[in-house]
């Protein structure tokens, strides 16, 4: 469906602006007015990282006049795979800042302003209330519910885009004209069913393939142009190479959106059941470091992570076991009765999830490792590498 301009042209461009947009300016369809729609418009994009960092610059340098990044955390080795944005000299810097500074030497008529908080539900309002739409990048599903329930409050369009190895998804919420985020996902998976990028892993060059057309759903919107993914969900597969589109449309029996609530309770990072296990029978990396050293002999350390990521690092003596061998049973046949167990992931949500499991087949004194081999490489051995 085509829909009006979301922004007023600004007055005037000036005869730098005219210059640096004139490739912009000779289509037919954009022109003046929809260049200095842009240079009017008000962006925020959540999250500097794999799909902000493509945003973030194609926004720039389109001529988005206020662009606003919201992100916490800091540029990691392991962010500069795909997180373009950022590069060597950044690691250790705030990524809001490290965006800026990339943002402003692409184009310096950008006006930038960080918001380096978490976004919360005390929060999300204030925060949104000052721009004209919101792009979503980031990988979690409280996060996205939290963005879509502000953007229906608020009244205001949502560009969301989310990767995974080598998928990617792309559509345009905006609860006045179509459906929402929660048409689409009316409850979020079960804990523990949808890794993240973190577990899973991305394809770098995917999120260049998302976050421009997330970019250019955003000019759409802004300029009043083409035919916005409004109800449409683009979903697109880089080993096939190939780009298929599903209808979204309302659910009637979508209970409105009238406040903010508790996203991390409501989607639940951990299960219940997961969490019940944890509590009392969570050991430190150093903890596990004393037990290997003292009594080797009656410990059995089992890694639950997949194979590509025990190959990466390991802890020493561990038998890789994936979690969902635990979940449908067949390790139960591995595990010896006369030692103890203890389970380890990447940072401890996997094996909380089949210490559960554990428990449940009568290994009572079971046991795992809260930080997962993260925590062995920073509070044990550095030598080894943290992916």
């Amino acid at each position: 469906m085509s829909l009006p301009p979301l922004v007023e042209p600004a007055d005037e461009l000036t005869v730098d602006e005219v210059r640096r947009y004139s490739r912009h300016l000779i289509i037919p369809d954009v022109g003046m007015s929809g260049q200095k729609r842009l240079k009017n418009a008000k962006v925020l994009v959540v999250g500097a990282g794999g799909l902000g960092s493509p945003a973030l610059l194609y926004l720039a340098a389109a001529g988005v006049g206020t662009l606003g990044i919201i992100d916490f955390d800091v540029v990691d080795e392991s962010n500069l795979q795909r997180q373009i944005i950022h590069g060597q000299s950044d690691v250790g810097r705030p990524k809001a800042e490290s965006a800026r500074d990339s943002v402003k030497e692409v184009n310096p008529n950008t006006r930038v302003v960080l918001h380096q908080e978490r976004l919360e539900s005390d929060n999300a309002l204030e925060v949104f209330a000052d721009y004209d739409l919101v792009l979503d990048g980031t990988d979690n599903f409280a996060t996205r519910y939290l963005v879509n329930d502000a953007c229906v409050i608020l009244d205001k369009p949502y560009v969301w885009g989310s990767i995974y190895r080598f998928d990617g998804q792309v559509s345009v919420f905006w609860n006045e004209h179509g459906p929402q985020y929660r048409d689409l996902y009316p409850e979020p998976p079960p804990p523990g069913m949808v890794p993240s990028c973190a577990e899973g892993g991305v394809l770098g060059v995917l999120c260049a393939s998302i976050g421009s057309v997330m970019v250019n759903e955003a000019i759409k919107l802004i300029t009043g142009i083409g035919d916005p993914l409004v109800g449409r969900l683009l979903v697109f597969d880089a080993l096939e190479m190939s780009w298929r589109e599903v209808k979204v449309r309302k659910d009637p029996d979508t209970e409105p959106v009238t406040e903010l609530i508790d996203y991390e309770a409501f989607c639940g990072a951990v299960s219940e059941e997961a969490t019940d296990a944890a509590a009392g029978a969570t050991i430190t990396a150093g903890e596990l470091k004393e037990l290997l050293d003292n009594k080797p002999e009656d410990v059995f350390l089992v890694d639950v992570r997949e194979k590509n990521e025990y190959e990466i690092v390991n802890i020493p003596g561990a038998t890789l076991i994936p979690k969902g061998e635990f979940l449908n049973g067949k390790a139960f046949e591995q595990l010896p009765q006369d030692k103890r167990i203890v389970l380890h992931c990447k940072s401890g949500v996997r094996s909380a999830e089949a210490l559960a499991a554990v428990h449940a087949a009568g290994f009572s004194d079971a046991v795992h490792v809260g930080g997962g081999v993260l925590a062995w490489v920073n509070q044990v051995d550095p030598s080894l590498p943290a992916y």
